[in-house]
């Protein structure tokens, strides 16, 4: 059971920790200064929406999300959030292969080098349907964990930062509620995907409450680094890369090379998201589907990373208020209902 709720845990992380969230970009969006509340308060959000798809997934042994969004947000909206997930689903999977082209160009290869690097294995992985995926972020994604912490610690360590300073300035507590928001819809899509392979709730309380957790505490130290460094966020692409400027080049490209597998964990979950909806409709393999969809996303990512998530990902965490209030108020309406 352990076993088995670890995996769905780094499904979790793996859908969470992307281009967005491991760069930095997407924190600094919604949190920075006196935001101490506002990623526990995220913590408990995220925690019990976790909780709440797998619940339904288990309970619907889905295979796709159709049936746990439709339990969620009910029959009449179902349509509505389904066209959203699908737009979602599709245009973050394209941010994820732009922040691939900006994570090589800072090593000076060309944007489109950066591209096709992400989408070969991003089809390739799918070859294994979605057991690849699984291994994979059993894998690496421990490793990604690891390495991200090591730098932020040692960051703070070094510049002899406070982790819990200004603990009495919390007044940004309200980007918890678009933050938990923004990163629903990826969730519901990939968790709703896996419900016939859930075994028991012990699964399911060990991935969310370990995923929360886990997420929450990264969130914490991560943002407390950027503040110090606020200044030289405006020059980087990529705010990760404005801590590591004072790091031995080894370091730098030990963690740019974690910060492309982030990259592309999120990147296969938002395929598999789009793909399990689709696969009753159309024939044929994972890959072969995978490979149609990433052709159609190339030609969008040359937009640029920074300017699709500054523009998109408030928007959507604005447009996921529902979901999220839905998810969050399940388990009282649910126990009222029976």
């Amino acid at each position: 059971m352990i076993r088995a709720g670890m995996k769905w845990m780094f499904l979790i992380i793996g859908t969470m920790i992307g281009a967005g969230y491991a760069s930095g970009r997407e924190l600094w969006q919604f949190f920075g200064h006196e935001s101490g509340l506002a990623i526990l308060l995220f913590t408990i959000f995220f925690t019990v929406s976790c909780h709440v798809i797998l619940s339904i997934s288990y309970h619907k042994q889905s295979t796709h999300y159709l049936p746990v969004l439709q339990t969620i947000v009910g029959k009449k909206l179902t349509l509505l959030y389904d066209g959203m997930i699908i737009l979602y689903l599709f245009t973050t999977t394209v941010i994820m292969l732009a922040g691939s082209g900006a994570t090589w160009q800072a090593f000076h290869f060309s944007y489109w080098v950066g591209i096709v690097a992400i989408a070969i294995p991003l089809v390739l992985v799918f070859v294994w349907d979605i057991k690849g995926i699984l291994s994979l972020n059993v894998v690496i994604l421990p490793l990604l964990i690891g390495g991200l912490l090591y730098v932020l610690i040692l960051f703070s360590v070094q510049q002899e930062l406070s982790i819990f300073s200004h603990l009495e300035e919390q007044r940004n507590w309200p980007a918890s509620i678009p933050f938990t928001a923004l990163n629903i819809l990826p969730l519901i899509a990939v968790l709703g995907a896996i419900g016939n392979k859930l075994n028991s709730k012990g699964e399911i309380w060990i991935a969310s409450v370990g995923s929360g957790v886990l997420l929450g505490s990264i969130s914490f130290i991560y943002n407390n680094s950027l503040i110090q460094i606020a200044d030289d966020i405006l020059l980087y692409e990529i705010p990760l890369f404005a801590i590591l400027k004072h790091y031995p080049y080894e370091m730098f490209l030990f963690i740019s090379m974690l910060l492309w597998i982030a990259i592309f964990t999120t990147a296969a979950s938002g395929v598999l998201g789009l793909i399990t909806r689709f696969r009753s409709r159309l024939t044929g393999p994972l890959w072969l589907l995978a490979f149609g969809t990433v052709v159609l996303m190339i030609p969008l990512t040359s937009i640029g990373f920074s300017t699709l998530i500054t523009f998109l990902y408030p928007l959507y965490g604005l447009l996921n208020l529902y979901v999220l209030s839905c998810l969050l108020l399940y388990p009282f309406s649910n126990r009222y209902k029976s």
